[in-house]
């Protein structure tokens, strides 16, 4: 039975160092499956949005998952379900452009911080899926660039260009929810 793990916050070390890329022989252990099986059992279960990487649950391996799912915020937004292990991000494509995020380790439900954080529309990204299998795809839309930014040491206020787009998840959805509701 998968049990839900516990999260770091901001000011957690842990956050703040480069995970430890791991090998092929080490992805297919048990300790690795059961940590990504735990993953996702806690992102689905906590409803923590698009993702988890393994320093948010203090695991110190470049190893993150990532389910998205359209929203009433990103109608047209492409399912995307994948472990990702020892990503990076090989190149990027055109400008950036601001989006709203958020991020668990920030806070908990309305106590969640958002802010508009500048992304790529399109990265190259190289990984290792839980089998070991190696990719190397061309993503659309924000795709792996905050949980990937997890297992490098970057928080994705460390991105922010505007500062005064900080809001809590309470004002986050009275504000911009209602207007892609609307």
């Amino acid at each position: 039975m998968p049990e839900l793990l516990n999260t770091t916050r901001f000011g957690n070390e842990i956050l703040r160092e480069e995970m430890r890329r791991i090998s092929p022989e080490e992805i297919l252990s048990n300790e690795v499956q059961a940590l990504i099986e735990n993953m996702y059992y806690t992102l689905h279960e906590k409803q923590y949005g698009v993702g988890i990487a393994a320093p948010q649950v203090g695991a110190r391996i470049a190893l993150s998952v990532v389910g998205i799912k359209p929203t009433p915020t990103r109608p047209n937004i492409e399912p995307f379900n994948a472990v990702l292990i020892n990503p990076t991000v090989a190149e990027t494509f055109g400008d950036t452009e601001e989006i709203w995020e958020g991020c668990i380790s920030s806070g908990e439900g309305m106590s969640t911080l958002y802010a508009k954080v500048p992304r790529f529309n399109k990265i190259r990204l190289q990984w290792f899926d839980e089998a070991a299998k190696e990719y190397d795809e061309v993503l659309e839309g924000f795709v792996a660039q905050h949980e990937t930014d997890h297992l490098n040491e970057i928080l994705f206020v460390d991105r922010l260009k505007n500062t005064k787009t900080y809001m809590l998840a309470d004002e986050y959805r009275k504000l911009i929810l209602s207007e892609h509701l609307s």
